[in-house]
């Protein structure tokens, strides 16, 4: 692999290679989710969250990584529907919601384990804090917008991060990275032009498809 010498620079004060380049691919992932936000019109929740995730797949693998993700959100549904009829405050109520998906992933690793699933089993402890975090966006969003709009809000986020892991996993962009770091400076222009975008996004066209064909 072809390395620049910045990054030669960054490996030498004892900063682990991977580390560098998962830094320097952050730009990238997000850059690609604002387009997929501004232009594609996929929603999700934020930027950093599906990037978070994004990561947390890259540490899990994509197999075990959108089985936590659909877990966690089937949980803290379950558990969401459950306390309801407690009205409890806000806190206490994520508190709890936030206790029992980390008791319920604890049990699906020991599931795991017991199937021989290694790879699910040795899942490391930050991957599964960062899916956890997410079931309080969730519910978050459940409260304030409804049901419909946190699922699909949900969905909306597996599939950026999806996309983004491919990404994050591409051997050629990597390659270009660690030989050409300077070139993550590209995404400062790219966001600039996002953030005058003024058309409307496919989602939009694929929307009012009907009204256009009238037009």
């Amino acid at each position: 692999m072809n390395i620049n010498p910045v990054i030669n620079y960054f490996v030498n004060q004892g900063v682990p290679l991977i580390t560098v380049i998962l830094l320097l691919m952050f730009p990238i992932i997000a850059t690609m989710i604002a387009f997929l936000r501004q232009v594609v019109g996929i929603k999700a929740f934020g930027i950093y969250t599906p990037s978070i995730i994004i990561f947390a797949f890259f540490a899990t693998g994509i197999k075990y990584g959108v089985a936590l993700f659909v877990s966690v959100i089937l949980v803290g549904m379950a558990v969401r529907f459950i306390l309801k009829r407690f009205r409890m405050l806000y806190l206490p109520r994520i508190a709890i919601t936030l206790s029992t998906v980390a008791l319920a992933m604890l049990l699906m690793l020991a599931l795991g384990g017991s199937l021989q699933r290694t790879g699910l089993a040795a899942v490391s402890i930050f991957p599964l804090l960062i899916m956890i975090t997410l079931v309080e966006k969730f519910i978050a969003t459940q409260i304030e917008k409804g049901n419909k709009t946190a699922f699909y809000l949900a969905l909306e986020t597996l599939i950026i991060s999806i996309a983004g892991y491919y990404l994050l996993k591409w051997d050629f962009l990597i390659k270009f990275v660690v030989a050409y770091p300077w070139a993550i400076l590209l995404t400062i222009p790219i966001n600039i032009a996002l953030g005058k975008w003024t058309g409307l996004r496919i989602s939009e066209y694929l929307r009012f498809r009907e009204v256009f064909k009238k037009m």
